[in-house]
């Protein structure tokens, strides 16, 4: 066995276990391994561009799931939630909560460097994790900075500013990289506040440019917010950014801001080397009921209806399931994926028509799906063997309320959520139609949702399980308890002949594998 010398080493507010093995190598991430990323690394929030978090490793199958067990479990020592989906590189895993960086070996979960970002003003509500380029990790903060690590031992670079966190801006989201651009958003959907998508430098930090979701704050007639919180996608031969936007504010009330109050509740095509607006398309116009549009949009190449098309998919938090045209924005699919009660119908454009008498009001509005939406930040996956886009879906209700002592700034009303259950879906994209749903508990679930090309879902109920389902039916294949809530989507590698599973649940990120005398010999060389 190959010695290795071991030192503690303290750098800023960094910690590093530095080890003489591979991780202290350059990572070096280049646009060969973000474009088509080999078995071993997720070098992205997604893991590759599309959004798609369908793996095409098949070590770890339906007939041997259930003999799945604990590599190793990394405890963070922290009481916040680890929402964040790890990124793998060079045999290391980067990840965070709210003000921390922690890169973990990703064969022993051993601890090499953590980073802790200062005390601040910022919105603690979960960091989703970070952006890797060339040698160096990039991490939003609460306070709405962007942070350079060293991605070998985590000491800082630079840190330069988002947006003010004294006027309500945050931060959450994980970068996207795409070739020499940072691309990054902003949270602060409790203010009026004009947000932004921003790309920057990743070697000096400064702004290459930026597009405003709305016009400039106080122009009369119009919304502010839009927020852009969740990460985008990217497809490199139309060269494209792909990206969700929030919802207007103020949030309940849409008295002061008619129309369709663009560009809130939106999925926007951008010219990723300048940030020009390509195309637009609104899921949720003039929204009254908090259901932004962030979520992910997944990225497909194949047949619709007989013919062949680069497409967009979305599973939207107001209800509906979208497919679109990712070429131009053209719609070509708008199924509800839920109970869904909001809207008079839907237009020639396939948006959906919202419903006056739906708005909240001072005697209530009976709504679904709830505030939360059917569903929200946590990823789907879109499995191309079966057709299925799998998505964890929350059918719910609320009862909306609005009254003049609400105003006009920030939330301006009410919800009371009165019931809602987690579940997964399995939705045919060429229909809508739902082909199996499996029931996760009362509440609502907060994880993710991954794909194998072996014909496996990985994902998490509302106790706290996380579960292995079968792809084509949905039944319950494996589970073992987190002990905790899971707000996290999986991920998936291979290193040394081995499959790996990354789940989360609590503080603790947990890595599960086959005993060795499992392993199958001649494992996929490419995971996506």
């Amino acid at each position: 066995m190959k010695f290795l010398k071991t030192a503690i080493v303290v750098v800023g507010s960094a910690l590093a276990l530095v080890c003489s093995s591979n991780w202290l190598v350059a990572q070096n991430v280049d646009s060969t391994m973000l474009l088509k990323p080999p078995a071993d690394s997720w070098p992205g929030y997604h893991g590759d561009y599309s959004g798609r978090r369908h793996s095409a490793l098949t070590q770890i199958t339906p007939q041997n799931v259930n003999e799945m067990t604990l590599a190793w479990a990394f405890q963070t020592q922290h009481t916040a939630t680890i929402k964040s989906s790890p990124l793998l590189v060079n045999g290391v895993l980067y990840f965070t909560i709210p003000d921390n960086v922690w890169a973990v070996d990703a064969r022993s979960g051993q601890q090499l460097w953590h980073y802790t970002y200062p005390p601040n003003k910022g919105d603690h509500i979960g960091q989703r994790g970070v952006g890797i380029y060339k040698d160096w990790i990039f991490f939003t903060s609460p306070d709405a900075h962007l942070v350079s690590l060293n991605a070998k031992d985590g000491t800082v670079r630079w840190i330069v500013q988002i947006a003010d966190v004294e006027k309500g801006y945050w931060a959450t989201m994980a970068p996207l990289v795409v070739g020499n651009h940072v691309i990054i958003g902003v949270g602060g959907d409790l203010d009026n506040l004009a947000t932004f998508i921003r790309s920057v430098d990743p070697e000096t930090g400064k702004t290459q440019w930026q597009w405003d979701v709305t016009p400039p704050a106080g122009t009369p007639n119009t919304a502010t917010g839009g927020t852009t919180w969740m990460a985008g996608t990217y497809d490199p031969d139309l060269n494209l950014i792909y990206w969700g936007t929030g919802n207007p504010t103020p949030v309940l009330n849409g008295s002061t801001r008619p129309g369709d109050n663009l560009y809130t509740g939106c999925i926007v095509a951008l010219n990723p080397d300048t940030g020009k607006l390509v195309w637009a398309f609104q899921p949720s116009p003039h929204d009254t009921h908090d259901w932004d549009a962030v979520e992910t949009p997944v990225l497909v190449d194949g047949i619709f209806h007989g013919q062949q098309r680069k497409m967009l998919m979305q599973s939207s938090r107001n209800g509906y399931f979208f497919v679109l045209d990712r070429t131009n924005g053209k719609n070509l699919l708008t199924v509800p994926f839920g109970p869904v009660n909001w809207t008079l119908g839907i237009d020639k454009d396939g948006r959906p028509i919202p419903n006056p008498e739906k708005e909240p009001a001072p005697d209530g509005r009976l709504i679904a799906p709830d505030e939360s939406g059917l569903t929200n930040f946590r990823s789907p996956s879109f499995d191309p063997r079966t057709g299925l886009f799998i998505v964890d879906a929350h059918p719910s209700w609320s009862i909306y309320f609005a009254k003049p002592a609400d105003g006009t700034y920030g939330w301006a009303g009410a919800d009371y959520g009165l019931w809602g259950k987690g579940v997964i879906d399995a939705i045919d994209y060429q229909t809508g139609k739902i082909r199996w749903t499996h029931e996760l508990g009362q509440g609502g679930s907060g994880a993710g949702v991954l794909t194998t090309d072996s014909g496996l879902t990985f994902t998490g109920d509302v106790h706290g399980n996380f579960l292995a389902l079968d792809t084509t039916n949905g039944k319950t294949l494996w589970h073992a308890g987190s002990g905790a809530t899971i707000a996290s989507s999986p991920i998936t590698y291979e290193l040394d002949g081995k499959q790996y599973l990354v789940t989360s649940g609590g503080s603790v990120l947990f890595a599960w594998k086959l005993p060795d005398g499992l392993h199958q010999k001649g494992a996929s060389p490419q995971h996506r």
